[in-house]
């Protein structure tokens, strides 16, 4: 539908507003705006300036002319580079790189930060966003300016579904059971995230030096949060890591899996395979995951389960979860609250017996 006006409404706005699609020579392009004037022919006027932005630059507004920095002045681009230089994290900065590039540090604002979102990923979840846009900008912007960095507004729903899923005992280990048909060490780095509580990447990449079964430790260099920390290991999960460092001599690290489809395809092949549902060894092009019993449980959730299971059978509270260090504070371990009953659940003995049509009331 081309560009049209829409009147006035009462109650609504007192200005002619623009509305529909104006296709120009590098696409079409929604418009939805408001003209700014209750008078016709200014408003015919405006809509025609619309058209003419679209057709030279292909958006409206007008894109901002691209800030230059002067001599001496840091740029995103070296921005960039220093902050690498400083041992901070290279993922997500190379798109980044090449959007802002020699735009100055002081000019990269909440405007600017949100616009580079929409452009990169126009169709990205806000969690998805905020990960690969807001978060590193924000880390190269704090290595540049300090304490003069501006603090961000994130994109609503940033931190996404805060997800409580858990594995009973009985699926957990039925699912590490056919993991160990598929490859022994897969099931091994199973029962290592169902232990210990870390990520995948982490559990991936964790050097097969650190791993003391000895000490009943493993120490862990680098994590999601940035902080290293030594895990504390069952004798069990000890004795099996030792016998898998003897039968690999030579190896770096302690997991031989990479990133990448067929890693997480494993997993999928457990899983399904605990629930009587075929599935194939490698992942056909277009094939399409069914649904099943065991269809929510991912890498993360062998976290979500030593959590749950640390409180359940563990008897830890939330501090003890955060002591850990598997999570920063306690307010990223509070999704777990909700898994041992509160002591008021302990009234539940008092309520009328079955079949009992007269309980007795606390005050008789």
């Amino acid at each position: 539908m081309p560009l049209s006006l829409r009147p006035p409404r009462a109650g609504k706005t007192p200005n002619y507003e623009i509305r529909g699609t104006h296709r120009g020579p590098k696409g079409s392009f929604r418009v939805e705006t408001s003209s700014g004037t209750s008078k016709r022919s200014d408003a015919i006027k405006f809509l025609r300036a619309v058209e003419e932005c679209i057709n030279l630059h292909g958006c409206w507004p007008e894109p901002k002319p691209e800030p230059k920095a002067r001599d001496g002045e840091p740029t995103f681009l070296s921005a960039a580079v220093d902050y690498m230089r400083a041992g901070g994290e290279r993922v997500y900065l190379a798109p980044l790189v090449k959007h802002f590039g020699e735009t100055p540090v002081k000019d990269i604002d909440q405007d600017a930060l949100d616009r580079a979102a929409k452009a990169l990923l126009p169709h990205g979840a806000p969690d998805y966003q905020n990960r690969r846009i807001y978060t590193p900008t924000s880390a190269v912007l704090h290595q540049a300016l300090g304490d003069k960095c501006p603090v961000f507004k994130r994109p609503k729903g940033s931190k996404g579904r805060e997800r409580k899923d858990f594995m009973w005992p009985e699926d957990a280990f039925a699912v590490i059971g056919e993991a160990d048909k598929i490859d022994p060490e897969f099931g091994l780095y199973l029962i290592t995230l169902l232990y210990t509580g870390i990520r995948k990447t982490e559990g991936r990449t964790i050097l097969a030096e650190d791993v003391r079964a000895g000490d009943l430790s493993a120490w862990l260099r680098d994590s999601k949060n940035g902080d290293p920390r030594m895990l504390k290991l069952r004798q069990d999960l000890a004795d099996r890591l030792k016998a898998h460092r003897e039968a690999n001599p030579g190896r770096d690290s302690l997991f031989k899996f990479k990133e990448g489809g067929h890693f997480k395809h494993l997993l999928l092949r457990s899983t399904m395979a605990v629930c009587g549902v075929p599935c194939p060894k490698r992942r056909p092009t277009g094939w399409k995951k069914p649904k099943f019993r065991l269809g929510f449980v991912t890498f993360h959730v062998f976290r979500h389960t030593w959590a749950t299971w640390m409180r359940m059978y563990g008897g830890a509270d939330l501090q003890g979860l955060a002591g850990t260090k598997n999570w920063k504070d306690v307010r990223s371990v509070a999704r777990y609250s909700h898994v041992v009953p509160r002591d008021e659940w302990d009234r539940v003995d008092s309520l009328p017996d079955l079949g009992n049509t007269r309980g007795k009331a606390v005050n008789e």
